[in-house]
């Protein structure tokens, strides 16, 4: 269901009970409404009368004549009757006649009104034409009741002024209605547009157009929406480049060594090389091998990380008796190359709780590494620094160094600056790759200082049991 419709459903549905409320239950107050402002103004008006005018009379300070006179005039201003009738009910003076002598006695009505503050319905033939809403009020004279003020109105002017408050309410509602149109449109710009925006954005991203702008003007929830999308779309290029570049790289670390020993095995089978020269190229075969060994088993293991399947078999060990085991096992490679392994530890055992086999694969990585770029007749520096409550192993160098630009990129998966892809041919790219979903997963640092020439150091921290 469009948001469009919804709106439009909404408003109809205010517009309908809007009119119900006014048409049912505004029509009885507004008429109960107009009937008690005519009652109360007939009221006030004897009331007044009784007080003033009528009084004048009875204390000989006008004449009948003039209260005629005055009578008249407010009939002629409000166009509400008036009568002042004697004690007994004959009528003395009538607005409607002016000056004239009125004809009405007692006996033409019934004088039960001249005792009520309100009579409704009052049916006076000889005065009348239809039925009237009578406010009578007596005036006093020497403490007993001289006679009485009645005010006369049409009971239709009664429901008369009652519809012209529903018809009030009525354009009151007309306005309410358009103010409500104008505010139902708002909304429907003010949410609609963008959402459309945000969709059609959506699906240009689904087809893999990711350069689609997408502008949302506005700054509010829908500008926030916007810019997560946009972020999100800016981390699925970022990905898809990372994938193609991934993809890339694997194909050409598989395509090398498989093409060597495809061409070096075709030509040990058909004669090409002597035989007396065989050995020789069997051990680069064998040599290619082991490197598409390393890389499957990298990605796999790499593979495995990204499921969610790297389990931590935590425990306590002593991590300077590890390194010692490591050190050791690259005494060959380091004699070859001429380098030393200096060992240094704050204390002579230090005990870390962490997974030992893959804090082996960690510092085994960054040693294989310190000796691939470190130059003849050099030292590497193996240590573990306590700081607090965290054990700081190190490993250091004093080799090639990392470019500037590379230090940033060294934990990318398959990433290899030139120096690397010239100095080792047999290295995949994902040793530190590796190294670091590893510490990452212990949730503990790993970090990079290198300068060009100098040399670089690798440092990660463990907890101290």
């Amino acid at each position: 269901m469009r948001v469009s419709f919804k709106l439009g459903l909404s408003y109809l549905i205010a517009i309908a009970a809007l009119f119900a409320l006014v048409n049912i239950w505004g029509r009885d107050i507004c008429t109960d409404r107009a009937e008690q402002n005519i009652k109360t103004q007939l009221r006030n008006m004897v009331s007044r009368l009784s007080d003033t005018t009528v009084s004048n009379y009875y204390q000989n300070t006008g004449t009948i004549s003039r209260i005629r006179q005055e009578l008249q005039h407010m009939d002629d201003v409000t166009g509400i009757r008036i009568w002042l009738a004697n004690s007994d009910g004959d009528v003395l003076a009538d607005s409607a006649l002016g000056v004239k002598e009125p004809t009405i006695t007692a006996a033409d009505y019934d004088t039960r009104i001249l005792e009520q503050n309100i009579s409704e319905n009052v049916i006076i033939g000889k005065a009348f034409e239809e039925p009237m809403l009578v406010s009578s009020e007596p005036f006093m004279y020497n403490y007993r009741a001289a006679g009485y003020i009645c005010a006369f109105m049409p009971m239709s002017r009664m429901n008369q002024e009652a519809s012209s408050y529903v018809e009030m309410m009525n354009i009151g509602m007309l306005i309410i209605f358009l103010v409500l149109f104008i505010i139902f449109v708002a909304i429907y710009l003010y949410t609609a547009i963008p959402i459309k925006t945000i969709k059609n954005a959506a699906s240009e991203y689904a087809k893999g157009n990711y350069d689609h702008e997408m502008v949302i003007k506005s700054h509010d929830e829908f500008k926030e929406l916007s810019d997560t999308i946009a972020y999100m779309v800016s981390e699925l290029k970022s990905n898809e480049e990372k994938q193609r570049k991934f993809i890339a790289n694997i194909s050409h670390d598989f395509r090398s060594p498989l093409t060597s020993i495809k061409g070096y095995a075709e030509a040990l089978k058909d004669g090409t090389i002597p035989y007396e020269n065989k050995d020789k190229y069997l051990d680069i075969i064998q040599f290619e091998s082991e490197r598409l060994h390393k890389l499957t088993s990298s990605l796999l293991q790499l593979s495995s990380i990204d499921s969610g399947g790297l389990s931590l078999d935590i425990k306590s060990f002593d991590i300077t008796k590890v390194i010692r085991t490591i050190a050791d096992a690259f005494e060959g490679t380091c004699r070859n190359k001429k380098i030393v392994i200096k060992l240094k530890f704050d204390e002579p055992k230090i005990f870390v709780d962490a997974d030992q086999a893959r804090i082996e694969q960690v510092i085994y990585n960054l040693t294989d590494n310190a000796i691939k770029f470190s130059n003849k007749d050099s030292e590497i520096i193996l240590g573990v620094q306590i700081k607090g409550v965290k054990a700081v192993v190190r490993v250091k160098d004093f080799g090639l160094g990392i470019p500037k630009e590379s230090i940033n990129r060294v934990f990318e998966r398959f990433y290899k600056s030139d120096p690397s892809r010239g100095k080792d041919k047999k290295g995949t790219g994902l040793g530190l790759s590796i190294a670091k979903e590893i510490i990452t997963a212990h949730d503990e640092e790993i970090r990079v200082i290198s300068n060009e020439g100098a040399g670089t150091e690798f440092s990660f921290t463990l907890p101290i049991s």
